[in-house]
Order: structure tokens, then sequence, then C-alpha cells
């Protein structure tokens, strides 16, 4: 079992920037254990004043796109060249079935993980994508009161974690391969209404043509979506993370964002907005836990979900069935 601390020997080690004892919060956070949760919770409200400055960037990215890869190369990039402090946090809920593949980003971002203006924290499996999405939302405040000003959050597997992902951060980057064609048809349109900006890998050596012939056709599909209510029209750029080519591009891409909506007044609106969110979520998972939790519907759960799966009882009457006993 992980030593405990008490919350000012948490909250004063976070604000000094102590990274042990950053990961050492964070993995109360991360904690099933309900002392652990309450210590926890005591940790977020005390350093909560101290959080909020931070630019969070959510990036996603079809399968082979090199996220890892435009990730060590970017975020290399905002450290040398913008002076940044970056902590970089993968949420995934497909982690579970897939064996801890996360794991593996903290050693593909080698260079990264070694810099000292830099943090990486893997999520860990969860068995709720609510779950992950709630850690990963007290880890951004508990890294933004440790003094990181760029957070950026990692979707590592598809489908539904883009959604919880874009829910949490101010800009939403969608990296895509070259071949536009193709993978237009196979991108969802969710994801491309989500993003922000669209930024074409892998542009370098005899790949440039293809990748600005994408580039076109995203720009193309883009203008097809209304303007958001942030006044933004989504742009697509091209990079290259092996010649470090294009970075600064999308950088003065997301500035850009952010000088039109802290004056439009929708980057504050989003992040209230955000925050009522998370709450709403946080009543839902918790409502959930407790639910699963309660001795009695441990006990009779699965002898009722049993009789659902046989016909004996419809699904209806057994879930109100398993409600009133809470």
């Amino acid at each position: 079992m992980a030593k405990r601390f008490s919350t000012e020997t948490y909250v004063k080690g976070i604000l000094s920037g102590d990274r042990v004892m950053l990961s050492r919060a964070i993995t109360l956070v991360e904690s099933r254990l309900a002392s652990d949760q309450e210590l926890a919770q005591q940790v977020i409200d005390a350093v909560l004043p101290h959080a909020g400055n931070s630019v969070r960037i959510g990036i996603t990215g079809v399968p082979g796109v090199g996220k890892s890869t435009f990730i060590e190369a970017f975020g290399s990039y905002l450290i040398k060249e913008q002076n940044k402090k970056l902590a970089v946090l993968a949420i995934d809920p497909t982690s579970q079935r897939s064996g801890g593949s996360i794991l593996g980003d903290k050693t593909r971002m080698e260079e990264l993980s070694m810099n000292s203006q830099a943090y990486i924290r893997p999520s860990p499996a969860g068995k709720s994508l609510g779950g992950v999405a709630k850690n990963t939302r007290e880890t951004i405040i508990l890294c933004e009161a440790a003094g990181f000003d760029t957070i950026i959050v990692e979707t590592v597997g598809v489908g539904q974690s883009e959604t919880a992902v874009h829910a949490m951060v101010d800009f939403f980057l969608l990296l895509m391969l070259a071949g536009a064609g193709d993978e237009l048809q196979g991108i969802k349109r969710g994801i491309m209404e989500m993003a922000d900006a669209v930024a074409i890998t892998k542009a370098d050596e005899h790949n440039v043509h293809k990748a600005n012939a994408a580039k076109a056709e995203y720009q193309n599909a883009l203008h097809l979506y209304p303007v958001g209510a942030s006044g933004w029209v989504p742009r697509v750029s091209t990079c290259s993370a092996l010649q470090n080519t294009g970075l600064d591009t999308i950088w003065q891409i997301i500035s850009d964002y952010l000088d039109l909506t802290h004056n439009n007044g929708f980057f504050d609106k989003k992040r209230r907005d955000q925050n009522l969110q998370w709450m709403y979520e946080a009543i839902r998972q918790g409502l959930e836990d407790n639910f699963y939790g309660h001795q009695q519907v441990k006990e009779q759960l699965l002898g009722i979900a049993d009789q659902v799966k046989e016909g004996q009882k419809s699904a209806f009457a057994a879930a109100d069935e398993l409600l009133r006993l809470v």
C-alpha cells in the first residue's frame, strides 16, 4: 500500500513543483479506496485556486498517424521554442482489453520524458470511460497547480474517448495521414466536427505532395460545417515530426484560436460550461459506484441478470427491482 501523507504535505509539495508529490497525489486520485478518495478531494479543493491557468490541448488521430511521435516533437518545440512547462496525459478506456498499451507511450516519448520541463502520465485502465475521464480531469487540476502551463491530453483509444477529451480541453487537434480520399470516408463526422484544427502528419521526403493534397481535401470538407459558437473556422496544416517542420504553424493556429476566444468571451464560457458538465458527470459516476457497491445489489445482481438473460424477467422490471434495493 502506498504511503499516505497529510493534505498539507500533498498541497505544499504540489505547489512547490515537487514531481514525486504530484505523482503521489495523482495515484491518490486514481485509487478506488474511499479513504483515498476523501483525501484526494481535500487536496484538489486546496489546490483549485492555483489551477486553471494552462492551455489544455486535446490530441486524437487515426491509428498509425504517429501520435506519440508528434507529441514528443511538438512538446519539445513548446519547451525549447516557447518556454512552456508541459504535462502530457493519456486517456485510454481500451487499455483494459489491450493489456495496458498506453504504458508504452512513456518509452516512445523517451526524449520528452527525460526533459525537466515535461511530465508524462498515462491513465490506468478503468472499468468505464467515466472513471478514466474523472481521473484525467482531476489530474489536469493537479498538474496546473504544480505549474504546468500547457496540458496535452491524448486519446489512445478510439470511439467515445474523443468526446470525453473534447469536453475537458480548450483546443482539439485531429491528426490525420495523407491520402485524404480514403481517410475522409473513414473518419467519423462527429470527430471532424469537434476538431479546431487538423494536422496532416508525416509530410516529409516523398510524402509532401500527398500531404498538401490531403490538406486541401480536409480544408474543403471543414468548410462544409457551420461555424461553431466560438466563431472559429477550423484550419488544416501539414507537419513532419521527424523533420520538425510545421510545428510552429500548429502552435500559431492554437495561439490564434486562443486570441479569438479570449477576446469574444467564448474561452471563459467554455471553461465554465465544462466545470458544470464535470459536476454532472461526477454525480452520474458517483450514483453508479454507489449502486454497484451496495451490498444487496451485489448479492442479487447476478441472479436477476440470469433471469433477464433467460427471458424469465423483463430488463425494465429487473432494473426497477434492483434500483429499489438502494
